[in-house]
């Protein structure tokens, strides 16, 4: 964009050539002031409201700046037979036309002016600020309008058929696709002469001091957030490592638990996972068994003193027999065996408990 002719840029982008210089919108000003000037002179040139009017800058449709009003503007495009019409006007918003059924509208802002217009099946914003068209799609349209009106801008639908352009045969026949916005002009200047720019001693003696290491800088909140992330993962994996404590001295305990009692129980008696009759016993069972065993023990001392010979036929029986002297041994001998085996294992374990 060259000075601030933005008007004639936005005319020229419309119509998709240089049709307008600024000298013809200087005239077409001008031709306006002269009609403005002689509506004023008709109630008298010695009134109040001539001389004020005279007495203005000289143009109130273009300034030195290269700015056109809308006047200017609306009469260069009457040319081509184009009408603006007010977008937010009771008129048009009673019409209920979608904008994408459109084919282009002028925006204005102050002393900007900028065309949005559709070439081929696709809506450009030919804003003469920017270093490009940039891409609208249909569904953006309508909230794009929008947004320029809460900026305050003006928005004028223009009306009539424009001249035929070639970008607009070609984008008939493709579509385009824009990957990155266009840049304001001069954007792209400022930040490398901002980069350009020669850093103040603060920031040379900063960067001295804290030398970039590439891992990037993080603000206190960021700081604060990972050194929580650290306190919460150290205190998963201590839960973890109890975790696995506890279940390691359940399975020793376990372990030694069953070594206990694997070796306090005698080598020729079965273990429990070939369950016996002394297993299967109940502990009032046993108490009665056992009881009966005093009993009976009690009757052989008693006979002991009657009869010595009966002595050594009790030791006897308690004895595993010798093979090939009476042959298996009697069901009061098994009996009294199996007794003594039960027992010797209710005692071990007992010994082991109270030791626990």
């Amino acid at each position: 964009q060259e000075g601030s002719l933005c008007a004639q840029h936005c005319l020229n982008n419309l119509l998709q050539g240089e049709y307008f210089s600024p000298v013809e919108l200087s005239s077409i000003a001008q031709q306006l002031d002269e009609e403005e000037r002689m509506r004023m002179a008709e109630g008298g040139v010695s009134s109040e409201e001539y001389r004020t009017f005279l007495q203005q800058q000289p143009s109130v449709n273009m300034d030195d700046s290269g700015f056109f009003s809308i006047q200017v503007i609306s009469n260069a495009l009457k040319v081509w037979g184009l009408e603006l019409i007010l977008f937010n006007s009771p008129e048009y918003q009673r019409l209920g036309i979608d904008p994408i059924n459109e084919k282009s509208f002028i925006c204005n802002y102050k002393e900007h002016w900028f065309t949005v217009r559709k070439l081929g099946k696709q809506w450009f914003n030919l804003n003469s600020l920017l270093m490009g068209p940039e891409l609208i799609s249909d569904t953006y349209l309508a909230l794009f309008l929008a947004q320029l009106q809460q900026e305050g801008y003006s928005i004028f639908v223009v009306k009539g058929d424009l001249p035929d352009c070639e970008a607009d045969q070609l984008l008939q026949m493709i579509r385009v696709q824009q990957m990155q916005r266009p840049k304001l002009i001069g954007e792209e200047a400022a930040q490398s002469r901002d980069q350009r720019l020669p850093r103040s001693g603060v920031d040379q003696a900063i960067e001295v001091n804290h030398p970039f290491d590439g891992t990037g800088m993080l603000d206190e909140d960021e700081e604060n957030f990972q050194r929580a992330l650290a306190l919460s993962r150290q205190e998963i994996d201590m839960e973890d490592e109890e975790a696995d404590l506890r279940r390691a001295i359940q399975l020793s305990m376990q372990g030694s638990r069953q070594s206990e009692l694997s070796g306090s129980l005698p080598q020729n008696v079965p273990q429990p996972s070939h369950s016996g009759q002394t297993d299967s016993l109940s502990s009032e069972e046993l108490r009665r068994r056992r009881q009966a065993y005093f009993e009976k023990q009690q009757q052989q001392l008693q006979q002991q003193d009657q009869t010595p010979s009966l002595q050594d036929k009790a030791t006897l029986s308690s004895s595993s027999p010798e093979p090939g002297k009476g042959g298996d041994m009697s069901e009061e001998d098994m009996l009294q065996a199996a007794m003594n085996m039960s027992l010797e294992s209710v005692r071990n374990h007992l010994n082991s408990e109270e030791e626990k």
